[in-house]
């Protein structure tokens, strides 16, 4: 039988988290939150990379405005770019039949 996941919102990690820098004893303070210490160690991690962009939630990654804008614009480079390609399919097909 599997072992249904837990999953846990951004305050409770963030809590954790401060909670965990302030005590010495992490191991103890993650069997009285009722979680496994690793996880509790890998927060602390992503928090002190990331600061306050850390646990983003759903899976989604957390992105600079830099990242975000170079994303937008990596998409807007490939729809032009394959526009252009069938343009010039369009353009070739066209001037084949005119023969």
């Amino acid at each position: 039988m599997k072992k249904k996941r837990t999953h846990y919102d951004k305050a409770f990690k963030e809590n954790a988290v401060k909670l965990s820098l302030e005590r010495k004893n992490v191991s103890s303070l993650a069997q009285e939150l009722g979680i496994a210490p690793f996880l509790l160690y890998r927060w602390r991690k992503e928090f002190q990379q990331k600061g306050e962009a850390s646990f983003p939630g759903n899976g989604v990654q957390a992105q600079a405005e830099d990242a975000k804008r170079i994303a937008e614009l990596e998409k807007r480079l490939n729809e032009a770019e394959t526009e252009r390609d069938i343009l010039k399919k369009a353009l070739s097909i066209i001037s084949m039949s005119g023969r």
